[in-house]
């Protein structure tokens, strides 16, 4: 029997008593932001760490979602100049304007229609290799929370998977 995917209640049962199956384990925890200005990034690597940490799993995946749609998870490089590009580029791409004339979005009352689409341009999540206990990226990669429309509290996602 090659996998557990045919397996028998039972079989899966003797499978995993032998060795030759591994249940998979998950870890879940939520980081908490309040971002006082309305743009801003955050490194969140060390919570990162610590929830793979915590987690005990030694490999697999973690999922790392900005949970509002204002808001983004990417990864790149922890440099303030290159901070200060994007915050520059993601301005002339979707420069914030509060009224309704600019984008049909801000007919509803809200006006944010600009952080919708930073966050789009700059996405919703990232995952990242977990080997040997540790996030599994390049030497200069980091994880960050970049907030488009700040001053209330949102949330992110943290979900280790893996055995």
């Amino acid at each position: 029997m090659r996998g557990s995917a045919g397996a028998s209640p039972s079989q899966f049962e003797d499978m995993l008593s032998e060795g030759l199956v591994h249940p998979m384990k998950s870890h879940t925890e939520y980081l908490a932001f309040n971002i006082p200005a309305r743009v801003g990034f955050v490194n969140i690597t060390p919570q990162v760490k610590a929830a793979v940490t915590k987690s005990g799993i030694e490999e697999g995946l973690v999922l790392v979602n900005a949970m509002h749609i204002t808001a983004s998870v990417f990864i790149n490089d922890d440099e303030p100049g290159l901070h200060a590009d994007y915050k520059k580029w993601l301005e002339e791409l979707a420069p914030f304007d509060a009224s309704p004339q600019r984008y049909m979005h801000n007919r509803t009352g809200e006006d944010n229609a600009d952080a919708h689409m930073k966050r789009q341009i700059m996405g919703r999540e990232v995952v990242v290799a977990v080997t040997e206990g540790k996030l599994d990226f390049g030497p200069w990669e980091q994880i960050f929370y970049g907030e488009f429309d700040g001053r209330r509290a949102k949330r992110v996602l943290v979900k280790v998977i893996g055995e």
